[in-house]
């Protein structure tokens, strides 16, 4: 093994040595016993221009190489170092092989090394971060990295990258380690030899590791305390009890926040939700930005569940609110309440890694993809370190959702008590976690699974918190709905018996000659039935696509798909009827799989005793996907030859993608009456809470939608700490063109000359929001065109590349940026102070007529008497416009301006009802230079 080696970086004007890209700046550390001891480093001239985007990327001019030395210069001083080292580098393919190429043109030979690529290595190593870019590992693990993209500052931060990588290895426990080897054979990096070195050295000298981590079945996994045990006290605390205490100058709050301001909202909203746990009432509460409703409905509840002695259960939609209450929420709480507080967090089932499955999964190593290998050892550190199993903390590729599905936890494979796994399953102790907790924080899907399924997840519960509660209705309708599409399908077949590899059908021929039992003639019959099912629902699915295709009624969705609303008994035509006698066949053969499958399956009941608890596992994981795949057809079949008057169906194409790139759907047109018989009528008391529940200080959109008329449901608004008046501007151009008078491709050139003269009089940090990716895409490009002169960092939803969450970050990264967002940046984004500047609404957030859901929607108010456009469009679109409001002014310190250039908000009858929605803030109308020129100092 190496214990010397040379790490590398090198900047150059491409990515190919074959079309004349060439170095133009080498950095090298040199790494001796793990401390850096040598460092090279000098720009080279590369004899070709420098491309103006590899400048602005690297700070590198063609002025910095000219008088550098070439290559071939440097050649004999640097081939030395890379005598008897270990090569090293982030994305070590690259840059191995652009010097090889660069060596080899000038005559020179690179010695044979062994590679290192930091990246691969982080990925394994530290399997929760959320991306494995260089600059980003620097931030995390506190490295100076002062110049980016310049080679010498590069290698030097992957030296040290490198040397923290390399001791978290050597601590990782024997087990892991062990396990690591047969799957880091098949590496970029050589690591079969520093860890072999490794474990010879722990069997040595000996290891805490039986102290330090849970030893079991040859995986380590961390130690963690199981403290089940109910918290009561002799005499429970009442939040009235505490309340005095708790608003007192030398208790309570002033002690738990260093800069703690008494705010009347906070406090006014902890007295109605305890009023409401003790009446049994429901209520919706619309608490303004910077009211801290957080804590104001938490302290309550925990003092309620510590009272009853029984859990309140939180819902919120989204992650990060989940994060922010159990990182910064739930500390305060420990320090406000006078006993211990305990919170859960329990999730859906599929979101827990299954011990058993992954157990297993170690033992088909040779046989998998690269990714599936680097996710195994990702798992394998992983487990020493979660106390949660839970997928949202790893940073899986995309590629390897398929794997997850093989080994998340289900119901169905469940083992329970005969599972060896099962004192250690995550997911059973998530949920013996959430039975003895205050309060059990959970997500609005998992909250509703009550509604469709019999068996319950959550622990029995009377009380609960809706956070994001503007949410529910949409989380209701798509738990109550149906989708499928060709993908799942495809994945199931291979799974259970087409993937020759991965397919569970080779183990059964295995176990019928080892069990002596049944006749592999129904293997191979059941597989004859799968591969014609396959053919079947590739047909259907190309059937499906093409008959959307051909129809004129077509809309782009935002995700670039082609929509059409479709009600099965009320299509015609020869295409249609070959896509139900397509269904009716694969239901057909589904039944004969099913058959083929169960009668295999059911014949090792007769040897149950003598099979081993692998081979138990396998046939357990055949009837699970077996269940699943007769899931997915039962939801095929509903979805096109059933048809319920009070669900809406459509079906979705990839207008470039494959002919089978088909996905069907369906949801309930409203949900209210579900919600209210199967929800709020089985519970005494949920607390609503939200930013926009109201429209124009009314409550009764929301409570018609979510089925709460009939409840005495009280209403409560508890207004913003924040100053509105002095804080913030709403400014309406007038020289923007009417939206009905310009084509859209007009109407994107006028946004874009108003947004970018809003930059450049304020070179800061803006957002612009929009209500379609095609609108998106077009002011986009004209500013970029605008902004070649003075260029400013641009992030595009869908045209940068990265999640919500890498644009959000890069965005707050960056000291001047235009961010562009759609649908899913109207709200959830948290950018307080110079993180956010100004704010550009394009157009009022109306949904697009034509989307299925939406459709039915407004037929459905029409059929009823009502107005669509007021009592359907119109709500949704103020409370939208209300969350893209709210992303401006966070904190009382935030000042700005928010513009919005749909002159609608003026100019109709319905505009006032988006301003009289927000808080009480200026309103100023006048051409763009005049409110630039007037409102200077909130820019």
């Amino acid at each position: 093994m190496n214990d010397r080696f040379i790490v590398v970086d090198v900047e150059t004007t491409g990515h190919s040595v074959a079309k004349g890209d060439r170095i133009i700046q080498i950095g090298a550390v040199i790494i001796e016993n793990g401390e850096i001891v040598e460092r090279f480093a000098s720009f080279v001239n590369p004899n070709v221009d420098i491309p103006p985007f590899i400048e602005e990327l690297t700070g590198i001019t063609n002025d910095m190489v000219r008088k550098a030395p070439t290559f071939k210069e440097l050649c004999p001083e640097l081939l030395p170092l890379f005598n008897n080292v270990g090569f090293i580098a982030h994305n070590v393919p690259f840059d191995f092989s652009f010097l090889k190429k660069q060596f080899d043109l000038e005559g020179y030979q690179m010695p044979k090394m062994n590679c290192y690529d930091t990246v691969e290595l982080s990925r394994m190593l530290l399997p929760k971060e959320e991306s494995y870019k260089l600059g980003h590992l620097a931030w995390q693990l506190g490295l100076s990295h002062d110049r980016p993209h310049q080679a010498d500052s590069d290698a030097e931060v992957t030296a040290e990258l490198f040397i923290h990588l390399l001791n978290k290895l050597e601590q990782l426990p024997i087990l892991t380690l062990q396990q690591l080897i047969p799957i880091v054979r098949h590496f970029r990096s050589k690591l079969e030899p520093m860890i072999s070195s490794f474990i010879a050295t722990k069997l040595l000298h000996g290891t805490e590791d039986e102290e330090k981590f849970d030893c079991y079945r040859q995986l380590a996994l961390k130690k963690r305390k199981e403290s089940v045990e109910e918290t009561t006290s002799d005499k429970p605390i009442t939040f009235k009890d505490y309340r005095n205490d708790l608003l007192s100058e030398k208790k309570g709050l002033d002690e738990a926040f260093k800069k703690y301001e008494a705010r009347e909202g906070q406090v006014e909203m902890m007295d109605e939700v305890d009023h409401a746990f003790h009446e049994n009432e429901h209520v919706l509460i619309e608490a303004g930005t910077g009211t801290g409703k957080s804590l104001a409905y938490l302290l309550p509840a925990a003092m309620y569940a510590q009272e009853v002695n029984k859990p309140v259960v939180i819902s919120t939609q989204t992650i990060p609110l989940q994060d922010q209450l159990l990182q910064r929420d739930l500390p305060l709480l420990q320090k406000l309440l006078p006993f211990p507080v305990t919170i859960a967090l329990l999730k859906g089932r599929s979101h827990y890694l299954c011990l058993r499955k992954f157990e297993q999964a170690l033992e088909t190593v040779a046989d998998d993809t690269y990714d599936v290998r680097l996710m195994k050892a990702q798992i394998l550190v992983w487990l020493t370190e979660t106390d949660h199993g839970d997928v949202e903390e790893l940073n899986l590729s995309s590629g390897n959702r398929g794997f997850w599905f093989d080994v998340q936890s289900d119901s169905r494979s469940d083992l329970g008590k005969n599972s060896p796994w099962f004192s250690r399953c995550f997911y059973h102790r998530a949920r013996r976690r959430a039975r003895v907790a205050h309060l059990v924080v959970t997500n609005h899907a998992l909250l509703l699974t009550d509604l469709v399924r019999e068996q319950q997840i959550l622990p029995a519960y009377s009380h609960a918190v809706i956070d994001e509660a503007h949410h529910l209705v949409e989380a209701a309708s798509d738990h109550l709905g149906m989708n499928t599409d060709f993908v799942t399908f495809s994945y199931l077949l291979q799974r259970i018996g087409l993937d020759k590899d991965y397919g569970l059908f080779p183990h059964f021929e295995r176990l019928i000659n080892e069990y002596k039992v049944g006749s592999s003639h129904l293997v191979s019959e059941a597989v004859s039935h799968l591969q014609v099912m396959k053919e079947e629902l590739d047909e259907l699915f190309r059937m499906l696509n093409n008959y959307v295709a051909d129809k004129n009624k077509t809309v782009a969705s935002d995700v670039g798909r082609i929509s059409y609303r479709y009600q099965s008994f009320n299509e015609s035509g020869s295409i249609w009827n070959a896509i139900l006698e397509c269904t009716m066949r694969v239901h057909m053969f589904m039944k004969d799989i099913t058959k083929s499958l169960r009668t295999i399956i059911h014949q090792f009941g007769e040897v149950k005793d003598s099979i081993s608890y692998g081979d138990q596992g396998i046939l357990t994981d055949a009837e699970r996907l077996l269940e699943a795949l007769a899931d997915e057809e039962q939801t095929l079949y509903e979805l096109l030859l059933e048809a319920d008057p009070d669900f809406v169906y459509w079906i979705e194409i990839e207008p470039r993608g494959a002919k089978n790139a088909t996905f069907i759907y369906s949801k309930p047109i409203q949900v209210a009456e579900r919600l209210a018989d199967d929800f709020f009528a089985k519970k005494k008391s949920v607390i609503l809470t939200s930013a926009t529940l109201s429209i124009n200080g009314s409550f009764d959109y929301q409570l018609e939608k979510l089925g709460l008329f009939d409840f005495g449901t009280r209403v409560c608004t508890i207004a913003s700490p924040f100053s509105y008046q002095e804080q913030a501007k709403l400014l309406i151009p007038t020289d923007m063109p009417s939206i009905k008078d310009v084509s859209d491709k007009q109407f994107a050139m006028d946004a874009a000359i108003k947004v970018w003269r809003i930059a450049e009089r304020k070179r800061g940090k803006m957002l612009v929001l929009f209500t379609s990716y095609e609108m998106l895409k077009m002011v986009y490009e004209y500013i970029r065109d605008l902004s070649e002169m003075e260029p400013m960092p641009l992030i595009g939803q869908g045209i940068t590349s990265g999640s919500r969450a890498k644009l959000i970050k890069s965005f707050k990264q960056a000291e001047e940026a235009i961010l562009f967002g759609t649908s899913s940046f109207w709200e959830g984004i948290d950018l307080p102070g110079d993180e956010l500047t100004s704010l550009v609404i394009v157009r009022l957030p109306f949904s697009p007529p034509d989307q299925p859901l939406l459709q039915a929607q407004l037929q459905r108010a029409k059929d009823e008497g009502k107005n669509p456009f007021m009592d359907v469009s119109l709500p949704q679109a103020i409370i939208r416009f209300k969350q893209g409001f709210g992303r401006l002014i966070r904190t009382k310190e935030d000042r700005g301006c928010v513009f919005v250039l749909d002159r609608r908000i003026s100019t109709t009858r319905y505009g006032s009802g988006f301003i009289k929605s927000l808080p009480d803030v200026p309103v100023h109308e006048d051409k763009l230079e005049v409110l630039l020129d007037l409102y200077e100092d909130y820019l």
